[in-house]
């Protein structure tokens, strides 16, 4: 198992961006070597319990990404309850779990949707990645790694500390950690952050606080201080503030409506502070490799 784990990384690590619907080739990865690996941006969207708007601010962030001309995949990797697609109003035929069962290939699976962005549908009612035998897991993650085309992919995550959501954590370069002002999600937000920072090793990993529905920016600030400053006391662990989000009527009109509230409102509150997280995240370098592949092989790397 090991030899064939470690043979995957190696094409991995050979392996370029290309476009959709091709086959790598000799000539494809030569032109690689001489073009350099794109960097892919893979931000992993989290919350340490449900009803935090996690999915809503996991949508609008690709929105917001995908007006400044990224071309960004909206991955949903909540496993038991998918929703993404809920938000956008659309009803997809296929999701993960047709390509984890290699029903159908991730490309198949793709639904573009009228807002620009991409989306991969979750595997509703399927439990665990852990469950997947050796096969499947390889076949999994190559078909994850036909991504790499985007400039972008958030993943969002099912809320809580399951195996899974810290596989999905475990990927990425960016970690947003959601949470609101209630006692009961920055308790929740706090246990995932100590989850992570005692079950994942990943040095690269950039952990960002979001505070949702807030009704100031003093607010914020002070839930933002109190966490990040127990984060470093007590987990000697850097956990950065990217931003808040107000709380805003739109947000739920946009729910009811079943479309993004940036869609429904570009200029309300909540819309502009999307943006403006977008605006930070951009002025931060991606650390590590900055590619799919580093992703695979961190995602291999928590086995067992």
């Amino acid at each position: 198992m090991e030899d064939q784990a470690e043979q995957l990384r190696e094409m991995m690590r050979n392996r370029v961006a290309r476009p959709v619907g091709t086959a790598a080739t000799n000539d494809d990865a030569r032109a690689g070597i001489e073009r350099g690996r794109r960097k892919t941006r893979i931000i992993t969207v989290t919350s340490g319990k449900g009803g935090v708007g996690k999915t809503n601010v996991s949508v609008n962030l690709a929105l917001a990404y995908s007006r400044i001309g990224k071309k960004v995949v909206v991955m949903d990797a909540d496993l038991g309850l998918a929703n993404v697609n809920v938000i956008l109003g659309s009803i997809p035929k296929f999701n993960l779990y047709h390509v984890i069962r290699k029903q159908k290939t991730m490309q198949e699976i793709m639904m573009q949707t009228p807002y620009g962005i991409s989306i991969v549908a979750g595997a509703s009612g399927f439990s665990k990645i852990a469950n997947l035998n050796e096969e499947e897991r390889q076949s999994f993650i190559t078909e994850l790694d036909t991504l790499t085309n985007a400039d972008i992919i958030i993943i969002d995550t099912a809320a809580g500390v399951s195996d899974n959501v810290l596989d999905f954590v475990a990927c990425a370069e960016d970690v947003l950690i959601v949470t609101t002002p209630e006692p009961t999600a920055i308790t929740d937000a706090y246990g995932i952050i100590k989850i992570i920072a005692t079950e994942i090793d990943n040095l690269n990993m950039s952990l960002k606080l979001v505070v949702n529905r807030v009704k100031s920016y003093a607010e914020a600030k002070k839930v933002a201080d109190r966490m990040t400053s127990i984060a470093g006391q007590f987990l000697n662990l850097k956990v950065e503030y990217l931003g808040c989000i107000f709380d805003d009527q739109v947000v739920s009109q946009a729910v009811l409506k079943q479309k993004p509230f940036m869609v429904v409102d570009p200029k309300c509150k909540a819309s502009q502070c999307v943006q403006h997280l977008v605006g930070r995240m951009e002025k931060s370098e991606i650390k590590g490799q900055g590619s799919f592949s580093g992703m695979m092989r961190r995602f291999f790397g928590r086995e067992g």
